[in-house]
């Protein structure tokens, strides 16, 4: 399986001995799938496919940039999104991401007056979804999808982001966490907006919360058990 690694944004170079850039991340997470292949396209620096069906699948990585950003990139990207979401190729898309399914496709997105989600959050789940009652994953966010665009559904929530993991067809999901970040990288952020861009007492509760530990590699499986449906789905239908 060849999945198309959309990335949207890249590590602070201070920060690069903790688990490197985010594709390096991404490597590492599917690292002991020996048939996944990752391929990378730089897309914050204009980098995209040239065509959907360029890659089995689509990811994208995080990004501390807002989709609602005036940012050229950003709108090639949503415009790759609807050529995807058209053409029946699976697309996930992590964080900024998810956010970017919403907008892309006819949704809203807005900074969250209930503040910043970060350190490790449980996500409680449709049983629509199949992959059981909730999980654990780190996140670091302070935009969320407002409205869902047409034909979307809640698959995920909790009382911080009410809108943490949804669907669009039997193609495209958005997850709001990160299962490719490490407690390491995690902490290292929190602790470089502290005061900042976070309130203390924020940074200090998502500083307790790494204790807990997350489910990253199943939310891997997860990631390529809905690709193999998505594809499954697809032939189908052609």
């Amino acid at each position: 399986m060849r999945i198309g690694l959309l990335v949207c944004d890249h590590v602070r170079p201070e920060f690069l001995e903790i688990s490197g850039d985010y594709d390096d991340m991404f490597r590492r997470l599917f690292a002991d799938r020996e048939d996944v292949e990752v391929a990378v396209y730089d897309a914050i620096n204009g980098e995209l496919p040239t065509d959907p069906s360029d890659a089995d699948a689509w990811l994208t990585t995080g990004s501390r940039h807002s989709v609602n950003d005036d940012e050229p990139w950003i709108r090639d990207l949503e415009a790759f999104v609807r050529e995807v979401a058209a053409g029946g190729v699976p697309f996930v898309g992590i964080c900024f991401g998810h956010q970017l399914i919403a907008k892309a496709l006819g949704g809203s997105v807005v900074k969250s007056d209930r503040g910043w989600g970060i350190g490790v959050q449980e996500v409680e789940l449709s049983e629509d979804l199949g992959w059981g009652d909730s999980y654990r994953v780190l996140t670091s966010y302070q935009d969320q999808v407002d409205s869902l665009p047409p034909g979307a559904e809640i698959l995920g929530w909790n009382e911080h982001c009410p809108v943490s993991v949804m669907g669009v067809g039997s193609n495209i999901l958005g997850l709001q966490g990160h299962p490719e970040f490490e407690s390491a990288y995690s902490q290292a952020l929190m602790e470089s907006r502290r005061g900042t861009l976070i309130p203390e007492a924020t940074v200090d509760a998502g500083l307790a919360s790494l204790e807990h530990e997350t489910d990253g590699s199943k939310l891997a499986d997860w990631i390529l058990e809905f690709v193999a449906a998505a594809q499954k789905a697809s032939a189908a239908d052609s």
